[in-house]
């Protein structure tokens, strides 16, 4: 016999991996833990937080209140004399809710007419007063 020669006798010998054994080992691990994972799971009883619906008050208009070089007010662009602002303001004080006071006031506008009418703002029970700025003025 000559080494490397096959004889007929010989088993037939294949080097190509039979992959139906592995293919019904993972089937049957598929099935088992389909069916224990079910099991497994453990669910914890946890107290939620509830939730209440409130409903949405109305945001009421801002007031823009602008005061020129010269002492003219302006009632959102409306031009008013400095005796009809407590009326204005103390009108606006008792909307529920109440409407911020967004005050605009020029740079040379002199700080008194400023004061006076926040002043006038926390004397009328007007609790929000913004100031508007303009970064860019110089």
């Amino acid at each position: 016999m000559a080494m490397g020669s096959l004889s007929d006798n010989d088993d037939d010998f294949n080097p190509e991996i039979n992959t139906t054994p592995l293919v019904d080992v993972m089937l049957v691990l598929l099935i088992i833990f389909m069916i224990t994972i079910p099991v497994m799971n453990h669910s914890v009883n946890i107290a939620l937080p509830r939730a209440a619906n409130q409903p949405e008050l109305p945001k009421p208009d801002n007031i823009s209140l602008s005061i020129d070089a010269n002492g003219g007010m302006f009632w959102n662009k409306e031009k008013i004399e400095p005796a009809q602002l407590d009326a204005r303001i103390a009108e606006a004080a008792k909307k529920e809710p109440q409407p911020e006071l967004h005050l605009r006031a020029e740079r040379t506008t002199p700080h008194e007419k400023v004061a006076q009418v926040m002043a006038a703002a926390q004397s009328a029970g007007l609790g929000k007063i913004g100031f508007i700025t303009d970064p860019q003025a110089k």
